[in-house]
């Protein structure tokens, strides 16, 4: 089969698994009537009550054409949250019209069970079309028909990056320069006198331009995608020290990018956040006591010394606080320098016990509270770690442009505890910024989660 003709099969996969959405909103409508029963909804008014649910729909392919199965990595939260988004815009649609027409008697129960149902369709569905996506791919079918504008380091790089899973979907099919280097791999078509015929001949989807510093070059390439209806794409030269996600912004006429995306720099997400602190931290510290008193008595029973270990750390931006935990080591004097390791003669029976549980961070809501920490966020690190890494690996302050938390994503994935090594902190490091770069809501739930599960199964790591 010729690659036109696969491309043309293909290309309407998204469509399919759009009917299967649509299909299950029918089938699961249909299975909560027959939950419900139908008896106080007249004949006339059940088959617009069906229509309404059919418009309301219309929506959701529109948003989830856009964004649903175009996830090229599998991740719970994104997954959840893309299926909740699907399912609110039905809802709101629906009630919306409802609502209007004010001729339905659905009860909240019936809502309740419709969306639920929907919510993990719709997840499960979510996670099939993304794996069917990548398997159709691989086989050759919808993909993006991508030329290249380029033989540079920059040219190789993109080149590299979409050939480095074929699930993402691209087929590169030529590049174009005014000459060529002898070294270059990629299937060299000429310079771009020949860029329009090629890009009709081949029914290019995208071109991407990474010549820097040619207007006249890159006025003629914006034409042919203009004449050809294919999307361009400006690729800057940037160098490959800077390997992360940009965001674009302007000053004035003039676009600039940064190379740091903060979600949590968003009035909006600093809001849901710090509200989800408050409301999580006070509820806890309302059961508080109930914890705090046999801890506190056992503390003192077994060693002497002060219930809580206060200790300077480093928050918000590098300010130091100080950080509570219920104590766990006898009282000594290299607690500001020294981890804790595996057979630390400074802990205690009763510490040890804590620290594996993780029930010695609890004190910390008190942190959370005040608004010096977060539930979720980076570890806080002592004021001496902070000096010394801050010197050795990159990045390290970044973990700074956001409120420490009592447990993060570098914890969840086994990088807690002593860092006798630099490459132990290196990947803590690594963790704590993709969480920076990538917060949602979500994620903060599911590291929750995940540190709930590790501490009730126990962590090799904590001691």
């Amino acid at each position: 089969m010729s690659q036109l003709r696969k491309y043309y099969y293909g290309k309407y996969l998204r469509g399919i698994l759009s009917a299967f959405d649509w299909a299950f909103v029918n089938i699961f409508f249909g299975i909560t009537l027959a939950i419900y029963g139908t008896s106080g909804i007249p004949g006339q008014d059940l088959k617009l009550l069906w229509v309404v649910v059919n418009v309301s729909f219309l929506p959701v392919i529109i948003w989830t054409k856009r964004n649903r199965y175009a996830l090229r990595a599998i991740h719970i939260d994104r997954v959840f949250l893309q299926s909740l988004s699907a399912a609110g815009v039905h809802a709101l649609f629906f009630l919306s019209i409802n609502a209007f027409l004010g001729i339905f008697n659905l009860s909240e129960a019936f809502y309740l069970t419709f969306y639920g149902m929907l919510l993990v369709v719709f997840a499960l569905w979510s996670i099939i079309g993304h794996v069917l996506i990548k398997s159709v791919r691989r086989r050759g079918y919808n993909y993006i028909r991508v030329a290249i504008v380029g033989t540079n380091d920059t040219a190789r790089r993109l080149y590299e990056e979409m050939l480095s899973d074929t699930g993402f979907g691209y087929r590169v099919l030529g590049f174009f320069d005014e000459a060529c280097p002898a070294s270059f791999a990629g299937n060299y078509c000429g310079d771009i006198d020949g860029l329009n015929d090629f890009v009709r001949t081949n029914r290019i989807d995208q071109i991407y331009f990474t010549v820097p510093g040619h207007d006249d070059m890159l006025r003629r390439v914006v034409k042919v995608a203009d004449d050809n209806v294919a999307e361009f794409f400006y690729v800057p030269q940037i160098s490959h020290y800077i390997s992360r996600g940009f965001e674009l912004h302007d000053i004035g006429s003039v676009p600039v990018l940064t190379i740091r995306r903060n979600p949590l720099k968003g009035a909006v997400n600093s809001v849901v956040k710090r509200s989800f602190d408050i409301v999580v931290s006070s509820l806890f510290l309302c059961v508080y006591p109930l914890i705090y008193i046999p801890i506190a008595i056992a503390i003192k029973l077994t060693s002497p010394g002060p219930v809580y270990f206060k200790q300077l750390r480093t928050g918000y931006k590098g300010q130091p606080f100080t950080c509570m935990k219920f104590r766990t080591m006898h009282v000594n004097s290299d607690a500001d320098r020294a981890q804790a390791t595996a057979n630390d003669p400074r802990k205690t029976r009763l510490g040890d016990f804590l620290r594996r549980s993780s029930l010695d961070e609890l004190p910390q809501f008190i942190n959370v509270w005040k608004g010096d920490m977060s539930i979720v966020g980076p570890r806080p690190h002592m004021l001496k770690h902070t000096e010394d890494y801050s010197r050795l690996i990159d990045q390290y302050m970044v973990r700074h442009l956001i409120r420490p938390g009592i447990t993060g994503w570098a914890q969840v994935n086994g990088y807690r505890g002593q860092t006798d090594e630099l490459w132990k902190m290196e990947k803590r490091v690594q963790y704590d910024v993709w969480y920076i770069e990538n917060w949602t809501l979500a994620l903060d739930l599911k590291i929750m989660v995940r540190t709930l599960i590790n501490a009730f199964m126990g962590e090799k790591n904590a001691f």
